[in-house]
């Protein structure tokens, strides 16, 4: 049986929907979807508030999850197919949404270690491939993620959905692009400029050394300036009239070649 939800609530979840809730370094987190409430319990986050449709509670799984948030300390809400498309932000709810918190990690914190691979996305705009390029990262052995101040926020619900949790459990920075690159020279990474065309050939880069790869937005790029200021720019080879690949696709590429080098001791290729 469904329960009447709190207006505050539901007025909780639709500004959430609209931007991440920030304080200092801590962030409100929108989590759409059971299976990133899911991922948010096993990654040790505190889950405030969680809200199922109560036909989702019909199934065993769901239920026993959402008496389990409960003995947990979590406000769970149970409530009408109609009220959770008040409280989910897409037009067909999968019949949970929760809200967690994280902290994003100092600049410094996110540059260090002795084997750092850093991802800088500078002016990356869309949501989804700021996801996309987290879920890699993780994926591909990265020690960290800093957005720029012009990338979307890798906290809100559309990339949170596109990282598929991984967004949950990889250290986060956002800062100023020049901020960041100053703390990535600092820490003696080796700026990496990921460019269009002119660059060397990404498998021919050495990247067993701590690592900052720097991404630019869709369309743009990073700008000349940019790209001449990095310590290597390196390019994907690429056939005939194509003058580059999604930002994501790019930067799994590269992080996998890393990902390579680092986790086997292989060498960069020195042929084609």
């Amino acid at each position: 049986m469904a329960e009447a939800a709190p207006r505050r609530a539901v007025q909780r979840y639709r500004e959430l929907a609209r931007s991440s809730s920030k304080n200092g370094l801590e962030r409100e987190l929108l989590l759409d979807g059971i299976n990133l409430l899911l991922e948010a319990y096993a990654s040790g986050l505190p889950i405030e508030s969680a809200a199922f449709d109560h036909h989702l509670l019909d199934a065993r799984p769901a239920r026993a999850f959402a008496e389990q948030l409960r003995s947990s300390g979590t406000e769970v809400l149970i409530v009408s197919t109609k009220v959770m498309e008040s409280m989910s932000p897409v037009r067909t709810p999968s019949g949970a949404v929760g809200i967690a918190r994280r902290f994003l990690v100092p600049l410094d914190a996110a540059v260090g270690g002795p084997s750092a691979l850093v991802v800088v996305a500078h002016d990356v705009q869309d949501p989804g491939n700021v996801g996309g390029i987290i879920r890699t990262a993780e994926a591909a052995g990265a020690s960290a993620f800093i957005g720029s101040t012009g990338t979307a926020d890798p906290f809100g619900w559309r990339a949170l959905r596109g990282s598929m949790g991984s967004a949950l459990r990889v250290p986060i920075a956002r800062a100023d692009f020049n901020e960041a690159l100053r703390a990535c020279r600092k820490a003696g990474l080796v700026i990496t400029a990921l460019v269009p065309r002119a660059g060397e050939p990404y498998f021919k880069s050495d990247f067993r050394k701590p690592t900052a790869l720097i991404l630019g937005g869709e369309g743009p790029g990073l700008s000349p300036d940019v790209a001449n200021n990095a310590d290597r720019q390196v390019s994907i080879p690429m056939h005939g009239p194509v003058e580059s690949l999604n930002v994501g696709v790019a930067a799994a590429l590269v992080l996998y070649e890393a990902f390579r080098q680092r986790s086997s001791g292989a060498q960069p290729l020195k042929a084609v």
